[in-house]
């Protein structure tokens, strides 16, 4: 029978992609352009230290989520990690959008990476055994789905809905600065709300579902500790998994275009379509409106034509119309500067464009809780934090790859520091569109071709789980005999 988990805790898991959501569209949105046209930066320089994160995540990611895995505790394996990320990530998060004067390009440099390394790994403590929650709260095929669902609803709500308000009530245009998103005193304001609703977000869906621990997988007790090359074989376990690499490749081409994308597109809104706060704060509201369609038309989509047709039908057809606008105004066919259905038309399309991307995304994290209990009914070993921790080394990998191909992207056009939008010309603006394009449209197309061999359907799911109950049904009455005779 089907456990019914409280709408309260639900809500409450979900609301905590609120922090994921403020972090992820701070930094990918925000970062580059706050460092290159705000502080003066040179973009190269922005994007090596965000790219260099990497490989502080290669390190970090897979140790918290084996840790997560294998810790015993009366708030369960996941929960102190949750609750205990809360101070340091909010924290990092706001220090990080504070560089000390006088620093040299170089030295700014080593300060962003120092700081966006230590939110990360702040964050991860965070997302990673969370994520696991999820295969560990329902094994339903379905239900996985809808809490995904409800999960990418609230990080969309605290990616777009906060970058909204910034930009309505921060990043106000004065006459110093009419582009407000250039206002330096914008990001201060900017930094302390941000990090205050992570602070908010993390500790309520720690708390609030503190309920579900006692149904929650725990570690096993006596576990072993493992080494370092035990944790090593456990990492390259899950790379032995085919649904979990063809994921892994969808996703590693997808952040990427998703960096990419969030990096640069403050660039385009800003110079190509010459757009001022106020109207990028309403254009970033397409984004809420694609979640909320997306959220319940996921689990419908999953049903109708399974998990993989979704995600990669959703994915094609969602850039190939995100894209149009871009492509069109290269070949100068699109709307011209000015235009009063310029806003409209970016909107609709955002909207639909963002609710196919979001339907494919959601459906790609539900097919990741489905390889945990692939791999356990192979193996034995419910490995939930190792899987995520990769998934979450992946994204933020992918995504960091994805900003530093936009400082790439933002050098090659030849857009100098604090430049001013009118010195910005129509070369320059061609010469964005020509690097960005292609690059978009060929990470989304190659990455989607992974999931060909995702090989986990709704009927092969159902006998992992059924496998799995019947190992740990004879293993209870292992136990029970074995008392029996003693």
């Amino acid at each position: 029978m089907l456990r019914r988990i409280p709408a309260a805790a639900q809500a409450s898991y979900g609301f905590g992609a609120v922090a994921t959501g403020v972090k992820n569209a701070a930094f990918s949105a925000y970062l580059l352009l706050f460092y290159n046209q705000v502080i003066g930066i040179p973009a190269a320089i922005v994007s090596v230290a965000i790219a260099l994160t990497l490989l502080v995540d290669a390190v970090a990611d897979p140790v918290i989520g084996r840790w997560s895995d294998s810790t015993r505790s009366r708030w369960g394996r996941r929960h102190p990690f949750i609750i205990g990320s809360a101070i340091p990530t909010a924290f990092f998060f706001m220090l990080t959008w504070f560089p000390p004067a006088g620093l040299t390009d170089v030295q700014t440099g080593i300060w962003i990476f120092a700081l966006a390394s230590l939110t990360r790994i702040s964050i991860s403590m965070f997302e990673i055994p969370s994520s696991a929650m999820n295969p560990e709260m329902t094994s339903d095929y379905a239900q996985r789905t809808r809490l995904f669902s409800l999960r990418y609803w609230f990080g969309y709500v605290g990616s777009y809905g906060f970058l909204a308000f910034s930009l309505a009530v921060f990043f106000v245009a004065t006459l110093e600065f009419p582009r407000g998103q250039l206002n330096p005193a914008g990001y201060e304001r900017f930094a302390i709300a941000g990090g205050a609703l992570i602070f908010v977000a993390i500790l309520v869906c720690g708390f609030g579902t503190k309920s579900q621990i006692a149904h929650m997988r725990q570690a096993p007790v006596g576990q072993p500790k493992s080494s370092a090359l035990g944790h090593l074989r456990e990492m390259g376990s899950a790379f032995g998994n085919r649904g979990f690499l063809a994921i892994f490749g969808f996703g590693v081409f997808k952040f990427t275009a998703i960096g990419l994308y969030s990096a640069s597109t403050l660039y385009f809104y800003t110079y190509v379509f010459d757009l001022g706060a106020g109207q990028i704060a309403l254009l970033t509201f397409d984004s809420l409106v694609a979640a909320t369609i997306a959220a319940p038309l996921a689990p419908k989509f999953s049903k109708w034509w399974g998990k993989r047709t979704t995600s990669m039908v959703m994915a094609v057809a969602g850039i190939t119309l995100g894209i149009s606008p871009l492509a069109l105004t290269y070949l100068g066919l699109f709307l011209p500067v000015g235009h009063p259905l310029l806003v409209p038309v970016l909107f609709a399309i955002g909207a639909c464009y963002g609710a196919m991307i979001a339907v494919s995304l959601i459906n790609t994290s539900s097919m990741l809780a489905d390889v945990v209990e692939d791999h356990a009914a192979r193996s034995g070993k419910h490995a939930a934090g190792v899987f995520f921790a990769a998934a979450s080394f992946m994204q933020q990998c992918s995504t960091g790859l994805g900003i530093f191909a936009a400082g790439l992207v933002v050098s090659s056009a030849g857009i100098p520091e604090k430049a001013d939008p009118a010195a910005v010309t129509y070369a320059m603006e061609q010469s964005l569109l020509a690097h960005y394009i292609p690059a978009s449209l060929g990470l989304w197309t190659i990455g989607t071709l992974f999931l060909l061999f995702y090989p986990i359907t709704e009927a092969r799911h159902r006998e992992n789980v059924a496998r799995i109950k019947a190992v740990e049904a004879a293993e209870k009455a292992r136990v029970v005999r074995d008392a029996g005779t003693t």
